[in-house]
């Protein structure tokens, strides 16, 4: 079976340098897998974190898309729930009508950043997280001009229209988006490298749920992983400690300001418990030489029975991963 492979980038932040440079990275970046045949380049959205410089994915979309021309650009996603689904569709249909043809459109409904940002977008009222299924209908209907002539407002266009309206994906890292995806008959991805568990049961739920809608007659899906990849298993292995120690601070609430060196990861000293964690989370990455890298991806495209898979790659130094980048795409070429 052939594979198709993506990105999603979120931006990061190596310790010691700005949010200019990552956001100029990520468009570099971008520009470099277009050149190198990756088929999806998404961004994702993060709030208040000193580590993610990606924290407005449709206004970076718009600069990325102007520096591309063939590879596809979409969010990864937009979390919904804190904004108008009229907004988002206007957003997207004027990325459609700059990049025709080539823009999808993940959305999410995690809050993708601390509470206190929740709050702050939301001028300290609640999340309407419950809302999340109508939401949804909202957009795929302003998005295709087809709201229902029993909603209350039924008529209003989410101007520009285009001749390609975004492709909608849903993004999510537990069964319930699965169930979602498979009722609104719509692309689905499973972020493993958010959650290393119960991903293959996910994605099975969402094929034997999957009901054809007028957007998508059968299943449609990717999976989305770590990835880190160099010349030999060795140097994988020290790359990705930057990674490795990322999480970790995360997971215990340690402040994160930048992504560390790989000495610096190197240098920590782990507890027992804090070992096991690393191991824990190595089940959300694929890390090693071209070779072995090729064979984790092939196994876990089998595994989910998906025929794409999204890359996400954090190093602490942005030639790492372009090389990571470089080297998987000629593995899975060759």
């Amino acid at each position: 079976m052939p594979l198709e492979l993506s990105v999603l980038d979120q931006s990061p932040i190596a310790e010691g340098t700005t949010a200019e440079e990552a956001l100029a990275n990520t468009v570099r970046l971008a520009q470099f897998v277009e050149e190198l045949g990756y088929k999806r380049f998404w961004v994702s959205e993060h709030h208040d974190t000193n580590s993610l410089a990606g924290s407005s994915p449709e206004v970076l979309l718009g600069y990325i898309g102007a520096k591309t021309s063939r590879i596809r650009i979409g969010s990864g996603g937009v979390m919904l729930p804190h904004y108008s689904a009229y907004k988002v569709a206007e957003n997207f249909h004027v990325l459609a009508g700059l990049a025709p043809g080539r823009v999808d459109l993940g959305v999410g409904r995690a809050p993708g950043g601390m509470p206190r940002a929740t709050m702050a977008l939301h001028d300290g009222k609640q999340r309407p997280i419950d809302r999340y299924p109508e939401q949804i209908d909202e957009l795929l209907g302003y998005l295709h001009d087809a709201l229902p002539p029993v909603h209350p407002l039924y008529g209003v266009k989410a101007t520009p229209i285009v001749q390609s309206p975004p492709d909608v994906w849903l993004l999510g890292s537990s069964s319930e988006t699965a169930k979602l995806a498979a009722e609104k008959g719509l692309p689905y991805v499973f972020a493993q490298f958010i959650n290393g568990d119960g991903g293959e049961a996910a994605m099975r739920l969402y094929r034997e749920r999957f009901a054809p809608s007028s957007y998508l007659d059968k299943p449609r899906s990717m999976v989305a992983v770590f990835a880190v990849c160099a010349e030999s298993e060795e140097k994988a292995e020290w790359i990705a400690g930057s990674l490795d120690l990322t999480l970790l601070m995360i997971e215990q609430g340690m402040a994160v300001n930048g992504i560390p060196a790989p000495e610096q990861a190197a240098a920590y000293r782990y507890s027992p418990y804090e070992r096991q964690r690393v191991a824990d989370n190595r089940r959300r990455m694929i890390v090693g030489s071209p070779a072995r890298v090729k064979d984790e991806l092939y196994r876990l495209s089998e595994a989910y029975e998906t025929d794409e898979i999204m890359l996400v790659t954090i190093t602490y130094d942005f030639h790492d991963k372009l090389t990571s980048f470089r080297l998987i795409a000629e593995a899975i070429g060759g």
